[in-house]
C-alpha cells in the first residue's frame, strides 16, 4: 500500500472514531453531574482499533469541534463550557486513554486476546478516564474526594464494565475482519 492511500486510509479511520464518539455522545442518560454515554466505550475502541497516534488523534479532533461549538457531547454540550465544566475532565482525558491503549495494543496486537484486552482497556483505559474526571471534579468542580467518587464514579461502574467487556470483544473480532486495521508499532 502506497503512503498516499494509507495517509488517505488513516484519514478516513480518524474522521470515522470522531464520527462514533459524536453519535455515541447523542444517546445519553442523564444522571448527576456526569452523563452515561457510550463516549468511553468508543475512546477504548479508538485506541485498541486506530493505535496511538491515530486513536489519539480522533479524540483531539472531537476536542476542537467541542471548542469550535459542534454539539458533540452529551445533551449537546460544546463551547468552552464543555471543556471547563464538571465533566471536562473526563474529555481531556480521552486523547491520553486513547494514546495508552494504543500504544500498548500496538505491542501486543498480534498475540492480542480478549483478557489481554480487557486489561488493556480497564488499567490503559477507564482507571485513566475515571482518575482524570474525578480529579477534576474535586479540583475544578469544587466537590471533596468522597462526593467526587460519588458522582463521578460509582453509578458508571456497572455499564462502564459492559463497555470494557464489548470493547474487549469488538477490537479482536475487527482484527479477524479487517486485518488491514490492525494498530502496528510506528515507524
Amino acid at each position: 500500500m502506497s503512503k498516499r492511500t494509507r495517509s488517505v486510509r488513516d484519514m478516513i479511520l480518524i474522521a470515522l472514531f470522531t464520527a462514533l464518539i459524536a453519535i455515541a455522545g447523542q444517546i445519553y442518560i442523564p444522571l448527576t453531574v456526569v452523563p452515561i454515554t457510550l463516549q468511553t466505550m468508543i475512546v477504548l475502541l479508538a485506541g485498541s482499533v486506530l493505535g496511538a497516534r491515530k486513536g489519539a488523534m480522533s479524540m483531539v479532533v472531537l476536542i476542537l469541534l467541542v471548542a469550535v461549538g459542534a454539539p458533540v457531547l452529551s445533551e449537546g454540550k460544546s463551547g468552552l463550557p464543555a471543556l471547563v465544566g464538571p465533566t471536562a475532565g473526563y474529555i481531556w482525558s480521552w486523547p491520553i486513554a486513547a494514546f495508552l491503549i494504543g500504544w500498548i495494543t500496538e505491542r501486543i496486537a498480534p498475540q492480542l486476546r480478549v483478557w489481554k484486552m480487557v486489561l488493556v482497556h480497564l488499567f490503559a483505559g477507564s482507571i485513566i478516564i475515571f482518575a482524570f474526571g474525578i480529579s477534576w471534579l474535586h479540583f475544578m468542580a469544587g466537590l471533596d474526594w468522597g462526593k467526587a467518587v460519588a458522582v463521578g464514579l460509582l453509578p458508571f461502574i456497572p455499564g462502564d464494565v459492559a463497555k470494557l467487556l464489548l470493547a474487549s470483544f469488538i477490537a479482536p473480532a475487527l482484527y479477524r475482519a479487517y486485518p488491514i486495521i490492525q494498530p502496528r508499532k510506528a515507524s
